[in-house]
């Protein structure tokens, strides 16, 4: 919950398309929102896209130490993700494009994923899609299918950890601002776009001729090439790559094809 004295300014419930950061943003805009698009382009939303476009289920976990993870993937029934180094699968969306269909992968992440199971709380009945550059179009269509306003949330990066304070982010300015423009194109009224969601839709359409370079150049695009995994970044730069869309359904994200009507059953 955000501090009662600031509700009334930071809540942003005037407008039908809302954008804001983190888990902060998430209490202020999510409540009274028909969806929550959650954007973690590097790398969580792009790896669950991946995934999911690719007949996979993805089941959110919020990051932590120990066995409570493979404890839930076992009693789910799910494969659990791990670090890339050590092979198997993990949040690289370069790897995850050759996961067999009907794979149910546990994908824990510090931001992306701790940011999607905590929208249902916040916003109880709340449509929870994964959106980023690669299905921003899908995710666009289907969100704006769905009768009520549409919160944008970006995860963004932490300092120091998973535990610090929020640090904005280049590529979930920019995923945040490409699912915006989508919904925008699927018909919801740009006049009704929040001022930081169309700040981020700018953004979105200053750099969608070179969103491959933009990437690459961020602070986590850079760190991530220092790694050996610049795959990674240019993977998540390919607009609209996937055509459906993962709306989380219980415990799992499942794809979900825009209807050609613009109605979602």
């Amino acid at each position: 919950m955000i501090d009662a004295p600031w509700a009334a300014t930071r809540d942003q419930s005037a407008w039908d398309v809302r954008f804001d950061w983190a888990t902060e943003g998430m209490a202020a805009i999510g409540p009274g929102a028909a969806s929550v698009v959650v954007v973690d382009v590097l790398r969580f939303t792009t790896a669950v896209a991946v995934a999911v476009g690719r007949g996979a289920e993805v089941l959110p976990y919020v990051w932590a130490v120990g066995d409570a993870p493979r404890a839930y993937a076992e009693a789910h029934k799910a494969e659990l993700a791990g670090m890339r180094e050590d092979g198997g699968w993990s949040l690289s969306p370069t790897d995850l494009a050759r996961i067999p269909e009907g794979t149910r992968l546990v994908l824990p992440s510090p931001n992306g994923s701790t940011l999607a199971v905590g929208a249902a709380e916040a916003a109880p009945g709340v449509r929870v899609l994964a959106g980023c550059l690669r299905n921003a179009g899908a995710v666009g269509r289907v969100a704006a299918a769905l009768a009520g306003p549409v919160a944008v949330v970006a995860a963004g990066e932490r300092w120091s950890g998973a535990l610090g304070p929020l640090r904005p982010s280049v590529e979930d300015l920019l995923g945040a601002g490409a699912v915006v423009d989508a919904v925008v194109a699927a018909g919801r009224d740009p006049a009704g776009a929040s001022p930081e969601a169309r700040a981020a839709r700018a953004a979105f359409q200053a750099a969608r001729d070179d969103l491959a370079g933009w990437l690459a150049d961020s602070a986590s695009g850079r760190e991530l090439a220092e790694r050996g995994w610049a795959d990674d970044v240019a993977c998540a730069a390919a607009l609209d790559a996937e055509s459906v869309a993962p709306v989380l359904d219980g415990e799992a994200f499942r794809a979900v094809t825009p209807a050609a009507s613009g109605r979602v059953d």
